[in-house]
């Protein structure tokens, strides 16, 4: 079965990452940044040596976001994030193949222990099944 595996983030965090401090969030070190790659560098290596790595990337900085819906008139609304009252967003995914939801847990509780420094928001790792095309409607109906 296919997963959906997402990590969040917010702006603060992002802005952490690159040295800037806030009150939800310490600065981070060259030292930390180096740390949380590798972390992530080693799962994606052993998630693609296991053969169940499909894809997986880091999302560029919610202030880079932009959300397109329709007004009133149905003509596209478009406009550049992060919204205020927007909390986390997805900051980073990956699309796996594994044999089953506990794997998949597995995995997540491994990428949930990503370093980071002392007083940085953690997030849980969110889990999602992925639909297969051909038994989509299906499943829909029953869930």
């Amino acid at each position: 079965m296919k997963y959906l595996m997402m990590v969040q983030g917010t702006q603060a965090d992002y802005d952490a990452m690159s040295g800037k401090a806030s009150p939800s969030s310490p600065a981070w070190s060259e030292e930390d940044i180096r740390k949380m790659f590798a972390f992530m560098e080693e799962i994606n290596n052993d998630l693609a040596e296991s053969g169940e790595m499909i894809d997986g990337q880091g999302l560029a900085e919610p202030r880079r976001t932009r959300f397109v819906g329709l007004g009133d008139d149905g003509r596209p609304v478009i406009t550049d994030g992060p919204y205020g009252e927007t909390k986390e967003l997805l900051a980073g995914y990956w699309v796996l193949e594994c044999e089953s939801l506990e794997r998949v847990t597995e995995i997540a509780a491994r990428v949930a222990r990503c370093p980071q420094p002392e007083g940085a928001p953690e997030y849980p790792v969110v889990i999602r099944p992925i639909m297969e095309a051909a038994g989509a409607e299906e499943e829909l109906r029953n869930p």
